[in-house]
């Protein structure tokens, strides 16, 4: 703590930055392995024929990706620095995996584009995020709880494949995702603690904080992509 007072306005801001430096070249290397994993594995069709021809290795790899996020979010704390990278390194290639299917359902400069797209959009949004005086946090509750609110709707419209469910829940995912990539940007501004750079801790709250912004981007993508994706 002492430490903290120690530490100058000017030395703060300039921490802050190279965390977040570090949190989005973690973010950039994960989503660079997401998309060189899909890419390869769209190609190689006994990979294919493994993972989606037998649903219960597909959805094997479901259950797995959200138990190696709960372990990262919850156990991190316990891990070292090297074991939370190698984790969060499995879960981007395995996340890639089960995103090749994309590469079958929509042409490749459709899923060039709505990339860019996305992009442009967590770029600004994340710029927002970080600069804005205002406190975020009402909002972000506000979108936690739609968020939970959309994954029920998406749940149900599975078994009913309403259109305009589909399309309300696409814009709705659009739109707190947006929202949800300023909010995280201010929040993980606030959480960085300010003092214990070049440390273990530090190491692993450039992982989580990638790790959150890492997955709001995929989701964003996703849900853009129903919207300027075209189909083959």
């Amino acid at each position: 703590m002492d430490s903290f007072y120690e530490i100058s306005k000017e030395q703060e801001i300039a921490e802050t930055k190279r965390f977040f430096v570090r949190v989005y070249a973690w973010m950039s290397m994960a989503l660079v392995i997401t998309g060189l994993v899909a890419y390869r594995t769209a190609t190689t069709p006994e990979i294919i024929n493994f993972i989606f021809g037998q649903k219960f290795v597909f959805y094997g790899m479901l259950i797995l990706e959200l138990v190696m996020v709960g372990v990262l979010v919850g156990a991190i704390q316990k891990m070292s620095a090297i074991t939370a990278t190698i984790v969060f390194v499995l879960y981007s290639i395995l996340n890639g995996v089960t995103l090749a299917s994309i590469f079958f359902v929509f042409t490749t400069d459709s899923l060039a584009s709505t990339f860019f797209i996305t992009a442009g959009t967590f770029a600004a949004m994340s710029l927002y995020g970080y600069f804005t005086k205002s406190d975020l946090t009402k909002l972000g509750n506000i979108l936690v709880m739609a968020l939970f609110g959309l994954i029920i709707a998406s749940i149900v419209n599975m078994f009913f494949s309403n259109e305009m469910l589909y399309w309300i829940t696409t814009y709705a995912g659009v739109l707190i995702f947006v929202g949800l990539i300023a909010y995280d940007t201010q929040k993980l501004k606030k959480l960085n603690v300010i003092g214990n750079e070049g440390t273990d801790e530090d190491k692993k709250e450039s992982i989580i904080g990638a790790l959150i912004l890492y997955l709001d981007f995929i989701n964003l993508f996703l849900f853009l992509l129903r919207i300027f994706g075209r189909r083959r």
